[in-house]
């Protein structure tokens, strides 16, 4: 029954990539024949105005810590919490004063195995007064690919992510909430992120 559902949520997955696909691509074309400011439009601009105004910037991992009351202390003990990794990426700071990222990221997951990140981040940054300190808050869509989920084929997901920090140095983090049972979900993923 385990292989039956596995195969069914694989089959589902991989067609829903293809009818999202095919939704962009159509998307796309109309956007050309559309007037400049439509939506397809305005993600290419954003994605554009990152590209050529932001500040690149090297990612650095090196903590994933699971929840200790979502997971078994046998499953804990088969886990890697030491997820170290490294990525590139570009942050602009907005007319808002808020950060925007287009980022590529690879980092050991918790099976030892490579896990590939690639995606956009939105952060509000809050200044704290009198100090060259700032909190951020705000969240990522990324496509992910994983061995132990949908056998490395990308998928979508979203996280919060927070930072404190500088400008050009910061402390961030990431949530995967809690899945349904135990041992899945509920990890903190700690990383630096460095403007360069």
């Amino acid at each position: 029954m385990r292989t039956l559902t596995y195969a069914f949520t694989r089959r589902l997955l991989l067609g829903s990539l293809l009818f999202l696909t095919a939704i962009v691509f159509s998307n796309s074309a109309m956007a050309q024949e559309s007037d400049e400011f439509s939506w397809w439009q305005s993600v290419k601009n954003r994605v554009d105005n990152i590209v050529d105004n932001g500040e690149g910037a090297l990612y650095v991992s090196g903590l994933a810590h699971h929840g200790r009351h979502t997971y078994t202390a046998e499953k804990l003990a088969q886990l890697n919490e030491h997820a170290w990794g490294l990525g590139y990426g570009k942050t602009l700071r907005n007319d808002s004063g808020n950060d925007e990222s287009l980022y590529a990221f690879v980092i050991k997951d918790s099976h030892d195995h490579p896990q590939y990140m690639a995606g956009y981040a939105y952060e509000w940054v809050y200044q704290i007064p009198n100090t060259p300190l700032e909190l951020g808050g705000g969240y990522t869509a990324m496509l992910m690919s994983r061995q132990d989920y949908f056998d490395s084929v990308p998928f979508p997901v979203a996280l919060p992510v927070a930072s404190i920090g500088t400008k050009r140095v910061k402390l961030m983090f990431s949530y995967v909430p809690r899945f349904s049972g135990k041992n899945n979900g509920d990890v903190l993923l700690v990383f630096g992120r460095i403007e360069l």
